[in-house]
């Protein structure tokens, strides 16, 4: 059977009203073509609808059994629509991020509070992994857009958009501070230990890269997971770390840190938003990322 919805919805309206033309009213049409609607239906199922009154019509009883089976579904599919435009207007829903913790940290936390004030029934999920693992979570559904250190793979089926400009550094702590005093070759620097985040971080993959590409050998000594630990171990000098600028302004203003000058210098790169291609986001997700965006524009 082909179902009219709109069939069902003036033959609700009618038994609702119990009048056809009050329903007519109701539905901003003509009586009779709401009384051939209604003999449309009853054409199209078989069955007399609706028994004439003085006061209007009704139902037959038969089609008291229907009747509730259509009010009930209305009833789903307005409170569906009910539901939907409180997505819409972003007053329940839930905003699912994926992130580095050090982004998270570093440069998510203020456009989260912003949002969080703007929209305090959405609830927020942030999930924190390594880039190839965020991306999955995004194809799968798990987390509607992620921000990460670019460069990341591209893929067909993704988009990358950049907010945030940011530059790495070579530092050391209070008690390698000489090594800060003047421009240094990597070549006079061998005789130092390295500390740099582990493979397969995007952190890492850009330096190995850049290393790469300028020819320089350098073994680190230490390897380790978070960035964090990069900047908490180069602060007691345990070594020579690799540490983006923008995420410890704070302690190389104080001296906990220093820049080392280095010949040649390490190009700049960005953080980025990533969705779908083809996927519309969450209307969550669109109004944190219009929030970045605007702000960086």
């Amino acid at each position: 059977m082909n179902i009219d919805f709109n069939l069902y919805f003036i033959f609700y309206t009618v038994a609702k009203y119990g009048n056809i033309t009050k329903a007519a009213e109701e539905l901003f049409v003509s009586q009779p073509s709401v009384t051939q609607s209604i003999k449309a239906l009853e054409s199209q199922i078989g069955a007399t609808l609706f028994i004439r009154t003085k006061k209007g019509v009704t139902l037959t009883e038969e089609a008291r059994v229907l009747y509730k089976f259509v009010e009930e579904g209305i009833n789903y599919i307005q409170n569906g629509e009910k539901k939907f435009q409180e997505l819409m207007n972003l007053q329940e829903g839930t905003l699912k991020i994926g992130a580095s913790t050090t982004v998270t940290q570093h440069v998510l936390l203020p456009y989260i509070q912003k949002f969080k004030n703007l929209y305090p029934n959405i609830s927020i999920s942030i999930t924190n992994h390594l880039t190839s693992d965020l991306v999955n979570l995004l194809r799968n559904g798990t987390v509607d857009i992620l921000a990460l250190n670019l460069p990341t793979k591209d893929a067909p089926d993704l988009t990358i958009t950049p907010f945030l400009e940011v530059h790495d550094i070579f530092a050391v702590g209070k008690d390698q501070k000489e090594v800060s005093l003047k421009e240094q070759f990597f070549s006079d620097l061998k005789k130092y230990d390295f500390i740099f985040q582990k493979k397969p971080s995007n952190t890492r993959g850009f330096l190995d890269a850049w290393l790469n590409e300028e020819k320089i050998d350098i073994d680190p000594k230490f390897e380790v997971v978070s960035f964090n630990l990069v900047k908490d171990m180069t602060k007691i000098s345990m070594g020579i770390g690799y540490l983006t600028k923008e995420f410890v302004e704070e302690d190389l203003s104080k001296g906990n840190l220093f820049e080392l000058r280095t010949k040649p210098q390490i190009p700049s790169r960005e953080i980025g938003l990533v969705t779908l291609r083809n996927n519309y986001p969450s209307f969550a997700a669109r109004a944190f990322m219009d929030i970045i965006l605007e702000k960086n524009e």
